[in-house]
């Protein structure tokens, strides 16, 4: 799952578009790096275009391959995460939130009394939503083979269905 760590970018779900730019940006240096085109700089374009892609890195690399906005979120410390809340209500996407006693749990959909600031606390809660994350992606995974198997199936009883009938017409 895509998550950050670091300051909220501000924008990252009302501007996804340039935060999408930002990220292929990345990939690009990469790309310059494994094709040679690098090699051909000069030392200071390299130490610039170094500390770029480390920025970048640090600030959206856990994010470089989130594709489209995210279902739901899920933040740790509403009052320091203010704007994340902001931006996903203004997107109608759904927040899961541990909210502590200094917090207001107005602006949260699903809440999680919990102290934000012990690390034991945070721990706990994102052991059980990890755990259920990973659940529920396995039987999405297990429902779509299941229907994959399925629609293979019926696809073979049409295809035999047609030859009877072909055989029966002769």
């Amino acid at each position: 799952m895509p998550y950050i760590t670091e300051r909220w970018p501000g924008g990252m779900l009302t501007n996804f578009v340039t935060i999408r730019k930002a990220v292929k940006k990345m990939a690009s240096i990469d790309r310059m790096k494994q094709d040679g085109s690098f090699d051909a700089l000069s030392k200071r374009e390299k130490l610039q275009i170094n500390r770029q892609r480390e920025k970048l890195e640090k600030n959206l690399g856990s994010i470089s391959d989130m594709t489209r906005l995210p279902g739901a979120l899920f933040v740790i410390d509403v009052k320091k995460e203010h704007i994340a809340v902001a931006e996903a209500q203004k997107l109608n996407i759904p927040i899961f939130a541990m909210v502590d006693t200094n917090s207001d749990p107005r602006p949260i959909d699903f809440v999680i009394p919990a102290n934000d600031d012990a690390s034991k606390s945070i721990d706990k809660v994102l052991s059980y939503i990890t755990a259920s994350i990973s659940e529920g992606l396995t039987e999405r995974k297990a429902d779509k083979e299941k229907a994959k198997a399925e629609k293979e199936a019926a696809a073979e009883g049409k295809t035999e269905a047609a030859t009877s009938t072909e055989e029966e017409t002769k």
